[in-house]
């Protein structure tokens, strides 16, 4: 059986007395190999240069990057996690990977991390913060087990500030999603709203996790696990949907979602029913919402949902209740059911 060796190279040269010779690399520009091909030798000495490639060079910023992605606070993280950290990290060692960790002492190299943030901002301020945020972490991670004296990104601040205070999903905006869009996009729409979890925990939901009454899930950002007493039209929308595959929402050849296959399906049913300015990830806010609204304490809603406390009073006072007319309306209300008045002053003659 023939093995493909990655990355092999061969170059032939002609000797002095006219005969031809070939030789092998373990790469384009790399080490020669040693043997004939597909001899036991040949294999050894292309393993040993491989091996050799893989170790990251000491004392620079590469060394750390490989170490982190090794560790175990990098591998505890969830997939879709380590993928994004994995893509952020390569652009780090592309940009610093042979920065000298000695250097990191150098006060200006701070203001070089802050310029490379800055470029990255041209095309996304959020994605700039990200990748910023995956660079302190790994600079944390070797802080903590004394590969470096300094973590010149603490406190880096953000260059995105999200403004979120108005999207949140109407009444209008939910009929109008439901009128328009596939029939295979309508049950994510409605798990959302009346589970507010998060897309990634949803495109995961498996049909064993529903027992007709409740929904059980373990949250993969945060571990936390959530007991969702199903609401009547969850449970009408569950019962009418057929199941094609041990998990709950498929696409319209019944197979899983991927991350990217779903986003690209939302956007363009999001298009077709002229529904804008809001995402999926509103749709969590938008639960947290509707169920403060309808009188949830913010314990109960952190119940459901499984955001922290803190979280929950976040987003109620920063970016969900803070302009919504129907809390005022509601305020009146209830002032004017318990408060009692004294009689009028009869006007004066």
């Amino acid at each position: 059986m023939r093995v493909r060796l990655k990355g092999l190279n061969s170059k032939t040269k002609v000797l002095s007395d006219g005969t031809k010779r070939t030789y092998w690399y373990a790469w384009k520009g790399g080490p020669r190999i040693e043997g004939e091909p597909g001899s036991p030798e040949f294999m050894a000495s292309y393993n040993d240069a491989v091996s050799e490639q893989r170790k990251p060079a000491a004392g620079v910023m590469f060394s750390i990057l490989k170490g982190y992605q090794a560790s175990a606070e990098f591998l505890g993280r969830s997939d879709i996690t380590r993928k994004d950290y994995i893509r952020h990290i390569k652009a780090i060692e592309a940009e610093f990977g042979d920065l000298p960790l000695g250097a990191l002492t150098d006060r200006r190299v701070r203001g070089e991390f802050m310029a490379w943030r800055d470029r990255l901002a041209v095309r996304s301020r959020r994605q700039a913060d990200y990748a910023w945020s995956v660079l302190a972490r790994v600079l944390s991670w070797a802080l903590d087990r004394g590969l470096v004296l300094v973590n010149p990104c603490e406190r880096g601040g953000r260059l995105y500030r999200a403004q979120r205070t108005d999207k949140v999903w109407t009444a209008t905006d939910e009929a109008a999603f439901l009128a328009k869009a596939p029939v295979h996009m309508r049950l994510p729409l409605i798990l959302a709203l009346w589970t507010g979890q998060r897309q990634g925990d949803l495109l995961r939901l498996t049909w064993s996790a529903y027992d007709g009454e409740t929904i059980r899930l373990q949250q993969s950002k945060t571990g936390a696990r959530v007991v969702i007493p199903v609401s009547g039209p969850l449970r009408e929308a569950l019962t009418a949907t057929v199941r094609k595959s041990p998990i709950v929402l498929v696409n319209s050849e019944g197979r899983p979602w991927t991350s990217d296959g779903f986003r690209s399906s939302w956007r363009k049913a999001c298009q077709a029913a002229a529904v804008s300015g809001v995402t999926f990830h509103d749709l969590r806010g938008t639960a947290v919402s509707r169920l403060a609204l309808a009188g949830c304490s913010e314990a109960e809603i952190a119940t459901l949902t499984g955001h922290s406390l803190n979280d929950v009073r976040s987003i109620l006072d920063a970016h969900y209740l803070n302009r919504d007319p129907a809390l005022a309306i509601a305020a009146i209300r209830k002032l004017e059911t318990r408060t009692q008045f004294p009689d009028r002053v009869p006007d004066r003659a």
